[in-house]
């Protein structure tokens, strides 16, 4: 079935160009600005984790949405809502992970809840989710084994036939003040019945204020690496011989963080610090060290990253949630292979106050578009991609 954007008229796209960009020549021919209508489908309360995954197996990419009391999905191309669990804790939903791990077509769910950031020793829960034949209906919940403080999961491919729930904590256990061990970022083997214990395994505990990780896309991946950001910079995380090895790769306090592909190479995308007002690239030079780019600062902070070929270009450009409506969303497109200059362009102000955002190809035209939860705004926004058409 063709899904077609509202007829709002998109909003102006005026582009920023840094004074990084005017100190040099571009490479190649600038690539088009880009082209977003925007639809609201939802009202919500917070919206702190989205996920998009095929719920019902219809082939049709749905949004399952962690909003404060509630897990939720909205079903393509309708989206209608339908509630998964609510109250599965006294205190807030956190995140979700969603993805299909043994190829039925329809996705498995974890999700994350408890959220009470100031409690280090007794807060956070994860669940992982039963679906009922009707998946519109309500899910059974299995508790999981937890750290303090659940903040983020995914999925993370292990093998061709493997797929690990990672999880990640803000806080080490008893951590005060970012002071204490290190927050423990576990990855948990699904067993064939769900309510057998699942095997953990340690993936880094190092880093303190540990916002967010990220599955490698990179070019030449021969094993699973995971990046992850934390206040004292960015590890590399890599499962070799049955187990994880940590290496840190830089130094800079990290919040968001998302891996992205140039031309002719690989970046990392982050917004630094944790909650913070700049967005850095990184990208290695001839010895493989990674070299930091200032991006964009002034702002705001900042919540969610994503990297995706929105113009079709052949290189990934990021996209830069923050909190609050002003700034809102930005997309930021490299001027050249190497990454070392940027264009950035408005996507969106006063609609939307990010919380979280996602990439996917929601109505199968093969350009990527923007799932974005507002909490400020309290709304649920696709940003269509119209690039190219009308």
């Amino acid at each position: 079935m063709d899904i077609r954007p509202s007829t709002t008229k998109p909003q102006s796209m005026k582009p920023l160009v840094l004074p990084l960009a005017l100190a040099a020549a571009c490479s190649f021919a600038a690539p088009p600005e880009p082209k977003f209508q925007a639809q609201e489908i939802a009202k919500i309360t917070l919206g702190y984790g989205l996920a998009i995954a095929d719920v019902d197996g219809d082939g049709r990419l749905d949004i399952l949405l962690a909003d404060k009391t509630t897990i939720q999905w909205y079903q393509n191309p309708t989206w209608q809502k339908h509630v998964i669990a609510e109250h599965l804790t006294p205190e807030d939903n956190v995140c979700l992970a969603a993805r299909d791990i043994d190829g039925d077509g329809k996705c498995e769910l974890a999700v994350g809840a408890g959220w009470n950031p100031s409690d280090t020793t007794n807060s956070g829960a994860i669940f992982y989710m039963l679906a009922p034949p009707d998946r519109t209906q309500r899910w059974a919940a299995i508790r999981l084994p937890h750290e303090p403080t659940v903040h983020r999961m995914q999925w993370v491919q292990i093998n061709r036939t493997r797929w690990d729930l990672l999880v990640q904590p803000l806080h080490g256990r008893g951590n005060q003040a970012g002071v204490g061990r290190g927050a423990k970022l576990l990855a948990y083997q699904k067993p064939p019945n769900p309510r057998d214990p699942w095997p953990t395994a340690v993936v880094n505990d190092t880093g303190h204020f540990t916002h967010n990780f990220d599955p490698v896309r990179w070019r030449n991946t021969a094993r699973p690496q995971i990046i992850s950001g934390a206040q004292e910079g960015i590890w590399l995380n890599e499962y070799q011989d049955d187990s994880w090895r940590s290496t840190q790769i830089t130094q800079y306090a990290t919040g968001e963080l998302r891996a992205g592909r140039l031309a002719h190479g690989d970046f990392i995308a982050t917004v630094e610090p944790f909650h913070g007002s700049m967005a850095a690239i990184y990208t290695r030079d001839e010895s493989g060290a990674w070299q930091r780019k200032l991006v964009l600062s002034g702002c705001k902070e900042g919540h969610a990253v994503a990297t995706a070929d929105f113009l079709g270009v052949g290189s990934d450009q990021l996209v830069v949630g923050w909190r609050t409506t002003d700034p809102g969303i930005r997309l930021l497109t490299p001027l050249d292979e190497a990454g070392e200059n940027w264009r950035v362009s408005i996507v969106a102000t006063k609609a939307i106050a990010v919380e979280d955002l996602k990439v996917a190809d929601l109505n199968g035209d093969g350009k990527p578009d923007l799932i974005v939860a507002g909490r400020q705004t309290k709304n649920l926004m696709i940003f269509w991609n119209t690039l190219g058409g009308p």
